[in-house]
């Protein structure tokens, strides 16, 4: 049976759209009348026949194995690496094994974690060996590596480097420079310059955009809630000899459902049902994730029954998500349902599972079933992630029992976690709001003990707890910090950071902070409090805090 999808129209209640996704093929003559239905030449018995039997192909289990193989490398690569010696003598050690598809893999790994200027090492190590050769889709994994990590000036000068090195880009290249733009942090820059790169690949025959292109486009615009450009780009592929894939419809619903807007996701999914797209699991999941975040738990029921009539089945994300949210909603009853249904219908529950579940009691003000399970998961002897702490220390810091979330801090390593900075982030702006400097001044001493190094993020976000207006414009980067440039310390040895602190006049009882660090020599920070403070930056976290304002 094909799936289905029934949606209550939003404006008409009486309303129906019913999304019917029919399975039935084609043959090619149906499909195309122009070809005869009789055959052009007359076929004649043959007087004898041949029979090849083919042996059944191994290329599937070669490719695989191979590529166990290359994962195999560069793990033992990756665990290799120090701080002792150059990254280049490491590879040098492996040079008779290492070959592009080896670099291919060592770029999504350094990638993904924040070592993207390893990756160009690793790029520079290649093109000085015998094998390699300038290559599109080289330059093509760099840029998209360099783009996700916001350094768009670096995407743009290996898009130079391509060139010069012969290489004539192709639409790929053009996809990885696109996505580059759109990672950066000025959004509506980036989002002309993709606009422009697009028009620039229309003009351009070898670089004709291609799906992908607007699979990228039409996501990034519905991210950014432009309604108009989305259409015009719908308009645009419609007008071209480029058909809309799942990828697309997908892509779209998503960003409009993860920004609420409801009625344009629904519109899109009208628009799939024209172009006959069949939906997929991820196309039921983003529809629930959708309404569960907007409460509209009716139609997120209607969904979820119609997936159940589909072929496709449900999966952890779709339990997830139904559970997150009926917390978020109260439903303490309807949560406990879903996840009991779940185990009925033979998924395991997974840690992203168990945190959906505390989350979902810490929600409902249940911070003793919460703890339950956590204690249960720990019972179990299964690894408890850092997010699973952390999803614990939120429940008791969001109930208001900090001193609690600080005895399971004590404890954490007791059971084999080891708290990371997002862990103290989130502490330190419980223990920030709730206005304990005792706290405070504990969790600074462990951050010291594991080398939790505050960075101005960190700071930024931990005092947005404060919730000013003033800290949120520092925070976008438009605070003007006074530069001191004379100083009698060897800054290239030591360096200083220079907290420079206004107090604020009203006698409210909130504190704005709002920090603004350079990395040059010396790092200068600015807050809201009349103060001008020069300390090495070998200061530890517990001595920053007896300076940072407290609420009265």
């Amino acid at each position: 049976m094909a799936p289905s999808i029934s949606i209550q129209h939003p404006t008409f209640p009486t309303y129906f759209t019913h999304f019917h996704f029919s399975s039935s093929q084609h043959s090619q003559i149906t499909s195309f009348p122009f070809l005869s239905k009789k055959p052009l030449i007359k076929q004649h018995k043959p007087t004898f026949k041949i029979t090849c039997i083919a042996s059944k192909s191994n290329k599937k289990t070669t490719q695989k194995g191979d590529n166990s193989d290359a994962r195999d490398l560069v793990r033992n690569i990756l665990r290799n690496i120090s701080d002792k010696e150059p990254l280049v003598t490491t590879l040098n050690k492996y040079v008779r094994s290492m070959r592009v598809e080896h670099c291919f893999l060592l770029f999504e790994e350094l990638g993904k974690s924040d070592k993207w200027l390893q990756c160009l090492e690793v790029f520079r190590w290649m093109q000085k060996q015998r094998w390699y050769l300038a290559d599109n889709g080289i330059y093509s994994k760099l840029i998209s590596v360099m783009g996700k990590k916001g350094q768009t000036r670096m995407a743009m000068w290996l898009f130079s480097e391509m060139r010069n090195s012969g290489c004539r880009p192709d639409s790929s290249v053009y996809n990885a420079l696109i996505t580059a733009h759109l990672h950066s942090y000025d959004k509506s820059k980036g989002l002309d310059k993709a606009l422009g790169y697009f028009d620039k690949m229309k003009g351009t025959e070898r670089c004709k955009p291609n799906v992908v292109t607007y699979n990228i486009l039409l996501r990034a615009f519905a991210q950014a809630k432009n309604v108009t450009q989305v259409n015009t780009l719908f308009k645009d592929l419609d007008e071209s000899i480029i058909s809309p894939d799942i990828y697309t419809f997908n892509g779209v619903m998503d960003a409009y459902g993860k920004n609420g807007m409801i009625r344009e996701m629904e519109d899109m999914l009208a628009v799939m049902k024209i172009n006959q797209c069949k939906p997929t699991i991820i196309t039921f999941n983003l529809l629930i994730d959708a309404y569960g975040k907007r409460q509209e738990f009716a139609k997120m029921e209607q969904v979820f029954k119609s997936l159940l009539k589909s072929k496709e089945k449900p999966t952890l994300p779709t339990f997830n998500s139904m559970i997150v949210n009926y917390g978020k909603a109260r439903r303490r009853e309807n949560a406990e349902e879903v996840f009991e249904k779940m185990k009925s219908m033979g998924c395991a529950p997974n840690f992203i599972t168990y945190e959906s579940v505390i989350m979902m009691y810490g929600f409902c003000d249940y911070t003793s079933r919460a703890r339950d399970t956590f204690d249960g998961l720990i019972a179990s002897k299964k690894e408890i992630k850092v997010s699973t702490l952390n999803a614990m220390l939120e429940v008791y810091c969001m109930n208001g029992i900090p001193m609690e979330a600080h005895a399971l801090l004590e404890s954490a390593r007791d059971f084999g976690v080891r708290p990371d900075s997002s862990t103290y982030k989130l502490l330190y702006k419980a223990y920030t709001k709730a206005n304990m400097k005792e706290l405070l001044q504990e969790l600074s001493r462990h951050m010291d003990k594991d080398g939790i190094v505050p960075n101005k993020r960190f700071f930024l976000e931990a005092l947005g707890a404060f919730g000013s207006s003033e800290t949120t414009k520092f925070a976008a980067g438009t605070a003007d910090v006074k530069k001191q440039t004379s100083t009698k310390r060897d800054t290239s040895k030591l360096g200083t950071t220079k907290l420079e602190m206004n107090q604020s006049q009203t006698k409210t009882s909130v504190r704005t902070a709002a920090f603004s660090i350079q990395l040059q020599g010396c790092s200068e920070v600015k807050l809201d409090t009349c103060h001008l403070i020069t300390l090495p930056v070998t200061t530890t976290m517990s001595n920053v805090v007896d300076i940072i304002p407290h609420q009265q």
